[in-house]
């Protein structure tokens, strides 16, 4: 009875109010080089987010007008320098301006100009007095005290007033950004007050009865934390939609900011998924949960991935501990200040190996050497689940090993990371496609760190296909780069939007802001690069954008528009070959898939591409990872004219062709229902029994009209009703009404 009426009300999660208003670009010229469309809330584990209508908000109908307003949003673009800032650069100019700073671990710690010297600097004037951090990547900055924050240029226009005005501070509201508009203005009201109601309506563990107390614990595994440890990172039950609700509090005057609510929801399969929300949106959720109950002389924090097992360290270990806004999907270099105090950081984001690879991405930040890590090859649980087990936090963290690494190892430092490789063998073989199951079985999965190369004859719809590919992988919480530089980023939006919601919303508009809210809350961003650009700037963005978004999925389209502004040699060869050797290296080294859309040689029509076909030396797929060719038969307008061959796949090896079936109103590829045009793997090239993808079709088209043929001829008998009888290809390419019962 508990049971049914707990899971009654955990399909009802918080949607935030929906906003019916797209945004327009800032008015004014920035040098960005990134366009931030939007940012996905953290997918929690085993968690599959529901869609809610718009306008529907904790059970709420609210009025959703139909007049189209429209308002600019600062923090759409990206400011990108020019010139990329260095630490060096940073360092020359504070000295120059004679602003004392000193090294910290990802961030120059510096007095802050905010504050008057005789309020900010205290009677132990030590480093402690240093609250402005400067990012040592980017050059943005922070001031603790005041939460003042802006761009490297921003800082620098702020010392030169200073300069100029002979001030020894400046005003914490020096800095105006954009004006709000008043619709901006009322949402964050808004939100403002729904986090009021929902915190004060929600009610302390240790207020409810003992019994509906642990049934909630026990639905969301956290049965083992006690209501002391509840009441002392002050986490709260909203009863009406049975979610626990996580606050944030501003390291400043501990007042509210915001909220995070997480639910339980029953499956049909009969488990139970979680599921978050936050209040405010997601991009603007900078809450390190813990941070609050930190002491200033704390050395150690343990860093985690979920507010709940950050309630399990604090409760088994004693030790510090945080828990990141988003998990696994991005560390914020916003938050970034807020962990130089420690001089040892434990990261243990979970017990698998995604939250594996994102914690050697994130130590990367937040310095290598102060860094260690939970490993998982000893099937680590999150740590939670280690709690539930009866397992000893405390000695899984002291236990952790080192981020660096040593430029030589023995087998006996990868010892446990080839375990746990072959322990969790689907989870290495990468994100699995939902709408192309075949590439699964060829590929396995995408994967971190690879470069894929991909070919098509031209006007086979590369473009619409990998968009497609790509946006398949972001809904499923891969953070996506696109730097598309044959078309611009307004018909690619469209393209993405067209197939994402699986209709044409030229005929649907009244749909359309449905369908862009749940767009927007994709890990996707656009590159603002178009037509012929250099290989460095283009690099610069895409590590420029790993950094601030962990991005691990960048899109290249495509090659040969690059090539016009490199002056290395008159031989366009060897300027490729330079550029496909930048992109493998920055694959390796920032731990990024680097999809890369190369244009073929010219071929006949008649003729499939090969490996061969790829324009350029053989370096291409030489470097690369992946080789998918994008086949079309020209000549043919039955179906199966286009198809998927997977020509190299270093992972496994394994190599095959699949047909694809265009739909032109949704803009989609898929493979064919099944029984029509089965998939056939072939072996790599250059062996003697390799069979073409036109050689198979051919010869599955020839089958099919022989036994229409036969069909044909034979007559009718009267006397006897015959059994349906199916072909050799299964049924492939049979008419309706083909294989029935006869009269």
């Amino acid at each position: 009875m508990w049971m049914s009426w707990f899971l009654k009300g955990t399909t009802c999660l918080l949607q935030v109010a929906a906003r019916s208003t797209p945004r327009l670009p800032p008015q004014r010229g920035l040098s960005s080089s990134l366009v931030r469309i939007l940012t996905k809330p953290r997918t929690p584990r085993f968690a599959i987010p529901p869609y809610y209508p718009p306008g529907q908000l904790w059970g709420m109908s609210l009025p959703i007008s139909c007049t189209r307003s429209y308002k600019k949003d600062t923090k759409s673009i990206l400011d990108f320098p020019v010139d990329p800032i260095t630490v060096t650069d940073i360092k020359q100019y504070l000295r120059s301006k004679d602003i004392p700073f000193h090294d910290g671990y990802s961030c120059l710690h510096a007095p802050s100009i905010f504050l008057d010297s005789a309020v900010c600097v205290p009677a132990d004037t030590g480093k402690e007095s240093f609250t402005m951090f400067i990012d040592k990547t980017t050059g943005q900055f922070l001031c603790k005290e005041t939460l003042v924050e802006g761009s490297w240029e921003d800082l620098q226009d702020c010392l030169e007033v200073m300069q100029k005005e002979g001030q020894a501070s400046l005003s914490p509201h020096v800095l105006l950004g954009y004006p709000e508009s008043l619709e901006e203005r009322e949402e964050k009201e808004q939100e403002l007050r729904e986090v009021q109601r929902i915190w004060s309506s929600a009610v302390p563990f240790s207020d409810l009865p003992d019994e509906e107390a642990q049934l909630v614990k026990t639905m969301f595994q956290i049965g083992k934390i006690s209501n002391a440890t509840l009441k002392k990172f002050a986490v709260r039950l909203f009863k009406p939609t049975k979610s626990l609700v996580f606050p944030w509090f501003s390291g400043r005057d501990s007042s509210l900011r915001g909220i995070k609510l997480l639910s339980a929801q029953s499956m049909e399969s009969g488990t139970v998924a979680y599921t978050e929300a936050m209040v405010p949106k997601a991009g603007s959720y900078h809450n390190l949960f813990g941070l609050p109950l930190v002491g200033r002389m704390d050395s150690e924090v343990v860093l985690t991935g979920q507010e709940v097992d950050t309630l399990a360290v604090s409760q088994a270990t004693g030790l510090p501990s945080v828990a990141l806004p988003r998990g696994v999907n991005t560390l914020p270099p916003a938050l970034l200040p807020y962990l130089e105090q420690f001089k040892r950081v434990t990261l243990w984001l979970g017990g698998d190996m995604r939250s594996w690879e994102a914690s050697k991405i994130f130590s990367r930040k937040l310095g290598l050497k102060r860094c260690s890590l939970v490993r998982p090859g000893e099937f680590q649980p999150c740590p939670v689940e280690a709690l539930f087990q009866g397992r000893n936090l405390a000695r899984i963290v002291k236990a952790s090993i080192p981020a660096a690494h040593k430029s030589i190892v023995s087998f006996r430092q990868l010892r446990e990371d080839v375990y746990g490789e072959l322990a969790n063998t689907e989870q290495v073989a990468g994100v699995k496609w939902t709408r192309f199951p075949e590439l699964n079985r060829i590929m396995k999965g995408h994967r971190k760190g690879e470069l894929t190369v991909f070919t098509g004859p031209t006007g086979s719809g590369k473009t619409t296909f990998i968009s497609e590919f790509a946006l398949d992988l972001c809904m499923q919480g891969v953070n996506t780069l696109w730097g598309s530089f044959e078309i611009n980023n307004v018909r690619l939006a469209k393209i993405m939007l067209t197939q994402f919601a699986m209709q044409r919303l030229e005929e649907n508009l009244d749909q359309y802001d449905s369908w862009a809210d749940r767009f927007e809350d994709l890990p996707l961003y656009f590159m603002t690069f178009h037509g012929q650009q250099n290989i460095k700037a283009v690099l610069d963005t895409m590590q420029h954008a790993v950094y601030l978004y962990d991005i691990s999925h960048v899109i290249i389209d495509n090659l040969q528009f690059m090539m016009g502004q490199e002056n290395l040699s008159v031989d366009k060869f060897a300027v490729q070959d330079h550029i496909i050797g930048a992109f493998r290296k920055f694959a390796t080294n920032s731990s990024c898939h680097v999809t890369l859309i190369i244009h073929p040689r010219k071929e006949e029509d008649d003729r499939e591409l090969q490996t061969a076909s790829i324009f350029g030396t053989a370096k291409a797929s030489q470097e690369a990872d992946n080789v998918l060719i994008l086949q079309e038969k020209k000549l043919v307008t039955c179906p199966g004219r286009r198809s998927l061959q997977v020509a190299k796949n270093r992972f496994d090896g394994d190599v095959g062709i699949f047909p694809l079936e265009f739909n032109k109103a949704s803009l989609t590829f898929s493979a064919p229902v099944k029984g029509k045009l089965k998939l056939r793997k072939v072996k790599g090239e250059g062996s003697d029994n390799e069979e073409t993808l036109g050689e198979t079709l051919k010869k599955e088209e020839t089958t099919v009209k022989k036994e229409k043929l036969v069909k044909l001829e034979r007559p009718p008998k009267a006397t006897k009703t015959p059994r349906a009888v199916k072909s050799p290809a299964a049924g492939k390419g049979t008419p309706e009404g083909e294989g029935k019962k006869q009269p």
